[in-house]
């Protein structure tokens, strides 16, 4: 005699509205910054852009500051003494 598998109803779980809009509130960008480049800067980031289809720099400065950021301080944790 073989068993029926029982088909298991897979459950929804409801997230509190609030929830969601405090999180979504502490994702904005809302701390502006701005930098200065050369000119040299300035055409490299555009032959990079240009070449690797980036329509956004703003996502690429982003991505590239916050990863250097975050490499330099997972090399230099705080140390406790």
């Amino acid at each position: 005699m073989s068993r029926a598998k029982k088909s298991k109803k897979k459950s929804s779980k409801v997230i509190d509205a609030d929830y969601l809009s405090r999180h979504k509130e502490s994702l904005r960008r809302k701390h502006r910054q701005v930098i200065y480049l050369n000119d040299r800067e300035l055409a490299a980031i555009d032959a990079y852009c240009s070449r690797f289809q980036v329509s956004h720099r703003s996502i690429l400065l982003r991505d590239a500051i916050m990863s250097r950021v975050l490499e330099t301080l997972d090399e230099n944790p705080p140390s406790l003494f």
